[in-house]
């Protein structure tokens, strides 16, 4: 029995290294899909916007469609497959990239907005990538394959600024009405790379196992691995979302806002090619805990200056700070639940966190223009010190339980 279950969870993680690898790849060109947004996102916005104030809705309507997008992808992947929802989710992409062109050419604010919502849609699947590299893997093989995935946005980071950079000025004086063109041509490269991902339909029975979502929810370990996320990506969003805008208000040039952006988002997924095995050596309660930290130290650094430096190194502290919060929250959600429970606890989980980054960010616009970048940084360090204390509770919550067990069952504990 030992020896077939070995050879099933060989097998089993054989068959998840091969989709790492293409949903890697989705993963690097799915990014480029929200640089391409959160790099231009703001500057449109303040162009097209009756109001300067309303200049960051576009990437809230981006955070909106990540939210709106969560449970969806959840409910078409249980009924239908992953592989269904990652097509469904590229082909958003697409029109993303056609229907923001459009509106810098006819300068329509509002259909601008509902490209980016559905380019939020388009993240909402791409979130997804990560769970479904653990599908099916070993205990062991799990977080690696979490972080493994999420490297692929280290080239998204280089990908989608410089897509930017190349095509800004192609079509004048519509700036960036190219660069979305090209967008669109990415997220059709990235369908046909997902559409080779081995995610079969999931077997009737799965389809009503499981305990209830709520039973599920009330464990400790997942409200932390929750409120980590919760904390970790709005904390991030807010101040990467409001940076290219404020390093406009400071007299800085697209260029700098570009270079901060790209080196923001290689600092967001370059951990990933380790973060894996720091999970699997120190724990993933310890690698979020470091995260929280770094995002408070970014917030620090974005409150000691306004030079181009200050900006780019609270743009690439904050990065690394995400990738240790949030690869290791996912972490500790995959250990929440059983098989069976993957797609609804999965999607009920990045639905908490990208519902509340859509709430916070419809704020950020306004919180910038009236109160300025010190409030914005202002704003990340109490959540990181609420994110710490739950986080150390649920640690000594389950290190609790353990020694009750041993208590209880001695020889077990030998």
């Amino acid at each position: 029995m030992i020896d077939v279950t070995a050879s099933e969870e060989i097998a089993n993680d054989a068959r998840a290294r091969a989709n790492v690898v293409r949903l890697a790849a989705a993963q690097a060109l799915t990014g480029a899909n929200s640089a391409v947004i959160f790099t231009t996102g703001s500057i449109v916005g303040a162009t097209l916007a009756p109001s300067i104030s309303l200049a960051t809705v576009p990437l809230s309507m981006y955070v909106l469609g990540l939210a709106a997008g969560t449970l969806p992808t959840g409910a078409i992947s249980r009924a239908y497959g992953r592989r269904v929802a990652f097509i469904i989710g590229t082909g958003c992409g697409v029109l993303t990239g056609v229907l923001a062109s459009v509106a810098i050419l006819y300068a329509s604010f509002w259909l601008f907005c509902f490209a980016t919502f559905l380019g939020g849609l388009y993240g909402a699947v791409s979130q997804s990538y990560r769970f479904a590299a653990a599908d099916g893997a070993s205990a062991a093989f799990r977080p690696k394959a979490v972080s493994w995935v999420m490297a692929g946005g280290v080239f998204a980071g280089v990908l989608g600024p410089q897509l930017v950079q190349w095509t800004m000025d192609i079509w004048p004086p519509y700036l960036f009405a190219f660069s979305f063109v090209v967008q669109a041509a990415v997220a059709l490269v990235a369908m046909a790379v997902l559409a080779g991902v081995d995610a079969p339909k999931p077997q009737a029975a799965d389809l009503h196992g499981g305990r209830p979502l709520l039973t599920i929810a009330r464990q400790p370990r997942f409200i932390a691995a929750a409120l980590c996320g919760v904390i970790a990506y709005p904390m991030m969003n807010l101040v990467m979302t409001s940076a290219p805008l404020a390093m406009q208000m400071c007299g800085l040039t697209v260029s700098d806002s570009n270079f901060g952006i790209q080196w923001h988002i290689v600092a967001m997924y370059g951990p990933s090619f380790f973060t894996g095995s720091l999970i699997a050596r120190f724990g993933a309660p310890v690698i979020v805990a470091l995260g929280l930290v770094l995002e408070a130290a970014a917030a620090g650094i974005g409150l000691s200056g306004i030079t181009a430096p200050h900006f780019w190194a609270t743009l690439i502290v904050l990065g690394v700070g995400w990738n240790f919060a949030f690869v290791g929250a996912s972490a500790l959600v995959l250990e929440t639940h059983l098989p069976q429970e993957r797609n609804k606890v999965q999607a009920f989980n990045d639905f908490l966190v990208f519902g509340m980054m859509a709430i916070g960010s419809f704020s950020s616009g306004q919180l910038l223009a009236n109160y300025g970048w010190s409030a914005v940084n202002m704003v990340v360090f109490p959540p990181v010190l609420l994110g710490l204390a739950v986080l150390s509770f649920a640690s000594f919550a389950k290190r609790r339980a353990q020694l009750r067990a041993v208590d209880e069952f001695p020889d077990h504990g030998a």
